[in-house]
């Protein structure tokens, strides 16, 4: 079966009921559901399924609060040539396409991805590496969009062997849902595209809900990991979702257990027509502090923030230090205060 891509392919498999506002909400934003995820959907409760509710259409998109932003982020206030972000002065996003597997309801660049987005031409491409050439300042490069796991195997190696040929590019970093939601594109060759000669690349897998990793997953995965590409996690809390400790618990270990090492838990962003998923920076301290008591180190995401306007990522993870310095108190992962020289 091919990737689900309208809503009559979604209520002939029952996962939606007609209702009118779902041609908005799919107007707003393209759907996509794969094979392999819509193979993980308890069909009995889909409503509150935590797979399907990432990638169905609900009603509740089309309810705008007014401080929701198109560009939640700032990405475009931040790019100076088309493709390139740059908003940290050792690096760059480059977003050679638009195109995803699946599209997740609570994307924060969901009013610029979609079947067929835009991608960058040859001459756009073009420019946006020599934006990068011309900049010694710039370390790291991450490839993002859109998925860059996307691009055909010649294409994604090209690009990545002409990052490997700037000398101060060090890191090569790609975001990407394909390992998790299409894990059969992981082939050999977009592994061999994987290892650029000189540089080091890190792959950063997104990752909401330990049932996304199926068998098929997990293969790609080890598979990524057995040729020497290192992997890092990311997970976007979402109510409904992910939003109790004994999932994020299970989804932390997961990840570990398949080496992926957890790197950014999100807090959701500002996006237009997301309300139903996000969930207060508090109830997310309060997880996160429940999560030191429970997990390993290797098992501990940075629990992060996106600035609105383009002012980039902050840890907003819980206190463990009291305000007075003249008689600091430390709370220990199980809550007990402990007095501290300070």
């Amino acid at each position: 079966m091919a990737t689900l891509r309208t809503l009559d392919a979604l209520e002939r498999e029952g996962l939606i009921t007609p209702d009118p506002r779902l041609a908005a909400a799919a107007e707003s934003m393209a759907i996509g559901l794969t094979d392999e995820m819509l193979a993980l959907i308890d069909r009995r409760d889909v409503a509150n399924d935590p797979i399907a509710r990432q990638f169905v259409p609900s009603a509740a998109e089309t309810v705008i609060a007014p401080d929701e932003l198109a560009d939640p982020i700032g990405d475009e206030a931040r790019s100076p040539v088309k493709g390139i972000v740059h908003r940290y002065p050792d690096r760059v996003l480059l977003k050679p396409l638009h195109a995803c597997p699946v599209y997740c309801r609570f994307c924060f660049r969901r009013e610029k991805v979609g079947p067929g987005g835009e991608a960058l031409s040859e001459a756009e491409l073009d420019a946006a590496l020599g934006y990068i050439r011309a900049r010694p300042e710039i370390w790291e490069v991450i490839l993002t969009g859109g998925d860059p796991l996307m691009m055909a195997p010649r294409r994604l190696a090209a690009l990545i062997a002409a990052l490997d040929a700037i000398p101060h590019v060090a890191i090569i970093r790609l975001h990407s849902r394909v390992p998790i939601v299409e894990p059969s594109r992981v082939t050999a060759d977009v592994i061999a595209a994987l290892k650029p000669k000189r540089a080091t690349l890190w792959l950063g897998v997104h990752c909401n809900h330990a049932r996304e990793l199926g068998s098929p997953t997990r293969a790609a995965l080890a598979a990524l990991a057995d040729n020497g590409i290192p992997l890092l996690g990311q997970t976007v809390l979402l109510a409904g979702i992910n939003d109790a400790v004994e999932t994020l618990d299970e989804l932390m270990r997961a990840l570990v257990s398949v080496r992926v090492k957890p790197y950014y838990l999100h807090h959701p962003d500002l996006v237009r027509g997301t309300g139903h998923f996000r969930v207060s920076i508090a109830r997310g301290q309060e997880l996160m502090k429940a999560l030191r008591g429970r997990l390993s180190g290797l098992a501990q995401p940075t629990y992060v923030l996106d600035v609105p306007g383009g002012h980039g990522k902050v840890p907003v993870g819980p206190a463990y230090l009291g305000d007075d310095p003249d008689a600091l108190t430390v709370e220990d992962a199980f809550g007990g205060q402990h007095s501290y020289p300070g």
